[in-house]
């Protein structure tokens, strides 16, 4: 290093202000940028070259693929917030090296900078070419149009100003810790201030964050969604048949069911569609559901559907499915309908609703509902059914789909729980949180994968993302039956806290069938990336993502077919569920 620069880093640490007491390491004689240009803006800004260097790092890394396909917008702002991650560990590590060799670290010179900028330069457009490509082929081989690829260098200006807005963020609480630590200062050692100062500030902040931005948020999205619960379709019409809730003789008042209870008592096949499909002597199906606003708790909610049951006659038709909803309180009228048209209306559909807010933030605020709800329903209607004839009982089903799945599951103890007290039971799109789907998973056979496992050589559960994965392994299957549908892209299934440090089996074996075979884990990046797929996870279409499309079809037909079911009937239905899709 010259004179001149040391003359200039002399000049800096005149007029730098006091340490960080945490978080961030300032520009030290180890960070200050110097000489030409490039050194006088950054030494103006005083960007770590440590965290930069990490930053960029972080910044090709989030261009890598990723389970789903995502547009330049939000590819923008993902590799803005991981360039932001990078750079506060990069100056972090700064810090802590510092402090624990209690002397400067050695300073770039111009040469170092100058170096760093080419290669930075070279890294970010190299990745950025190989990004639009990894867009490419996941765009194609999940069958959507994919951007332009010349946009795609649209990606990096948005990362920096994303980026630069994280980093000035955590400047401020820093400038707030440093100007806290020095009023205690007065009256305290430097070292305590320093402390105190940064405890003070990281709980002042969680305490904003949760007790007003998290609340508000929260309020503001219960508020939203309420609404939405009380509104309904302009198709939707209160129903005149009394084997469903809401219309003569019910239990339950139509203004009670909700947005999406609504929906589900008036969706379905009537009597002629599934005479064109099935034959003559068709029943209609019995639709049973139960809002929050129809009983105050959910035990309450569960007791109204049975007695709406037992109205029906639902205990005396041939299937009996005990449903537990998604947040919204939505049931996915492709993944139940099926039983309908395989028994020919002679089938009854019970689901209570415990939340009117999306699965996303029901699962933080009311998963503890959810899991009440599947358990107290599952009970209830069990509590009646066990007490039938054997011969005169119709085959209990279970099922639930993505957060209502979680709920599904909690009213058994295990595999051998569900084998006793039902019939079969359907699971879709399971989160990564499922008690019992993670033990299965974990305490898979030796040799099955994480993303298509297999269990007691298939026995009783079985996992499938198509059809053909059913009659994996080649073994008897026992009844009843239990299938998980789970497709290896579904970032519900796979998102986790632990991706953050630890790579997880399906990102160690080889990549499911609509996984890039290029994806790759990192700390921190993976978790990040994943994250964000899950807020597109429905938006791809059948057959990827949290989208199952007509595949529940042959799920059903495998789990409680109906006398005489053929696989070419499997076929039609499927095709008959992918027409109305």
């Amino acid at each position: 290093m010259d004179d001149t620069t040391h003359d200039e880093n002399r000049v800096s640490d005149a007029v730098r202000e006091p340490a960080p007491a945490t978080g961030e390491a300032r520009s030290g004689p180890d960070e200050t940028p110097s000489g030409g240009r490039w050194g006088r803006f950054l030494r103006r800004w005083r960007y770590s070259f440590v965290g930069l260097v990490v930053a960029t790092v972080f910044f090709c890394i989030s261009l890598t693929p990723s389970l789903l396909p995502r547009g330049i917008l939000f590819q923008g702002l993902i590799s803005g917030l991981l360039a932001a991650i990078g750079y506060g560990l990069g100056t972090l590590g700064v810090w802590v090296a510092r402090h624990l060799s209690g002397r400067p670290q050695p300073s770039p010179g111009p040469m170092a900078w100058k170096v760093f900028a080419a290669l930075a330069t070279v890294a970010a457009v190299t990745f950025l070419v190989l990004g639009a490509m990894w867009q490419r082929e996941i765009h194609r081989l999940m069958d959507v149009d994919s951007p332009p690829g010349f946009a795609f260098v649209l990606v990096l200006p948005i990362a920096v100003v994303t980026a630069a807005g994280f980093v000035g963020l955590f400047r401020l609480l820093r400038r707030a810790t440093r100007s806290l630590a020095g009023l205690l200062g007065r009256w305290i050692p430097a070292a305590a201030a320093q402390v105190i100062a940064a405890t003070v500030v990281v709980v002042l902040l969680l305490g904003v964050l949760n007790g007003v931005v998290l609340d508000g948020m929260f309020a503001v999205a219960d508020g939203a969604f309420r609404a939405v619960n009380g509104e309904t379709r302009p198709d939707v019409e209160a129903p005149d048949d009394p084997m469903r809730s809401g219309g003569p003789d019910s239990l339950v008042s139509w203004e009670s069911l909700g947005n999406q209870g609504r929906i589900f008592i008036s969706g379905g096949p009537r009597t002629d569609a599934l005479e064109d499909f099935g034959g003559t002597g068709a029943k209609p199906p019995i639709r049973v559901y139960v809002g929050l606003e129809s009983a105050p708790t959910s035990r309450e909610r569960a007791a109204l559907a049975v007695r709406e049951l037992q109205r029906t006659g639902a205990f005396q038709r041939r299937v009996l499915c005990v449903i537990t909803t998604t947040g919204t309180g939505w049931v996915n009228r492709q993944a139940v309908e099926p039983l309908e048209y395989m028994y020919n209306g002679d089938t009854a559909l019970v689901a209570t609703q415990y939340s009117y807010l999306p699965s996303a933030i029901s699962f933080l605020v009311d998963q503890s509902r959810a899991r009440e709800a599947g358990r107290d329903l599952f009970d209830q209607v069990y509590g009646v059914w066990s007490r039938l004839p054997r011969d005169q009982r119709p085959k209990l089903l279970v099922f639930g789909e993505s957060l209502g799945s979680f709920g599904a599951e909690a009213a058994f103890s295990g595999p051998d729980d569900i084998r006793n007290r039902t019939d079969g039971m359907l699971l879709i799109g399971p989160p990564n949180g499922n008690q019992l789907w993670g033990e299965l998973v974990t305490d898979r056979d030796p040799g099955s994968s994480e993303v298509l496992p297999v269990y007691e050589r298939g026995s009783t559960v079985r996992f499938a993302a198509v059809p053909a994965d059913l009659d994996r392994p080649d073994t008897v299957w026992e009844n009843p039956r239990v299938v998980y549908l789970q497709y290896p892209s579904d970032p519900i299934t796979w998102w986790s806290p632990r991706l953050m440090v630890r790579r997880p089996d399906w990102l160690a074996e080889p990549r499911g069938s609509d996984v890039l075979p290029s994806m790759r884990w990192f700390p921190f990046v993976t978790f990040w990336q994943v994250s964000a797929d899950m807020a597109f996870a429905n938006g791809v279409p059948a057959g990827h993502g949290h989208n199952f499309g007509s595949l529940p079809v042959a799920a059903w037909a495998r789990i409680a077919p109906p006398d005489g079911w053929t696989a070419d009937r499997t076929t039609a239905l499927t095709e008959l569920m992918s027409s109305d899709g």
